[in-house]
């Protein structure tokens, strides 16, 4: 069984899908703070991923030693600034007319705690290239989706209305859910808690 340092129900509905027994705790970290604190040291996307991966699975991890915990962050980079979750409707139209148009990556990071301490860690990235959208339309967009995108970095969800937003993606459909599970899973099965 995996612990999910996470609330994401798309990451438990992930791993549930693919035959894993799955429970979930909110790590409760200031994710702002982190990510803040490693912009300002210049840290690159990726590396603030995979940061945010490890403390969500090490705050977990500490409060229960004996559990096997996988922690995630999805970081979204436009050249090397990065995304958030966006705050509120406003801020979501401005994220995804300053996206339209344009390419960007998503950095999506899994960390594996076992014993309490790290045990396997992956980035997967996922270049998307959006189409040129309408401030009419992106608008309307924000509006009608509001409630799932509010919790999506870039205020876009791929799986739903979202997937109109683009014209190519360049990577694993499952980074861009924010979990990189085709990786994970090869590192169950080589370790043997998975059959194949």
């Amino acid at each position: 069984m995996i612990l999910l340092a996470s609330s994401s129900e798309t990451r438990r509905q992930l791993l549930r899908n693919a035959g894993i027994e799955v429970t979930s705790e909110s790590p409760r970290v200031d994710e702002d703070a982190i990510k803040d604190a490693l912009v300002a040291d210049g840290v690159k996307p990726r590396d603030i991923a995979d940061a945010l991966a490890e403390a969500k699975a090490r705050k977990v991890a500490l409060r229960h030693p004996e559990a096997f915990v996988l922690g995630c962050d999805q970081v979204l980079a436009l050249d090397d600034k990065i995304l958030s979750k966006p705050r509120d409707q406003s801020e979501a139209c401005d994220q995804l007319l300053h996206l339209s148009g344009r390419s960007h990556r998503l950095l999506s990071a899994s960390v594996v705690y076992e014993d309490a301490r790290p045990v396997w860690r992956h980035v997967g990235e996922v270049r998307l290239e959006m189409r040129p959208l309408s401030t009419a339309y992106v608008e309307e967009y924000v509006a009608r989706n509001w409630d799932t995108i509010r919790h999506s970095v870039g205020g876009y969800r791929l799986e739903e209305e979202g997937a109109r937003l683009f014209t190519r993606i360049e990577g694993d459909y499952f980074t861009v859910l924010g979990l990189p599970l085709l990786p994970l899973l090869s590192w169950l099965i080589d370790r043997g808690y998975l059959d194949s």
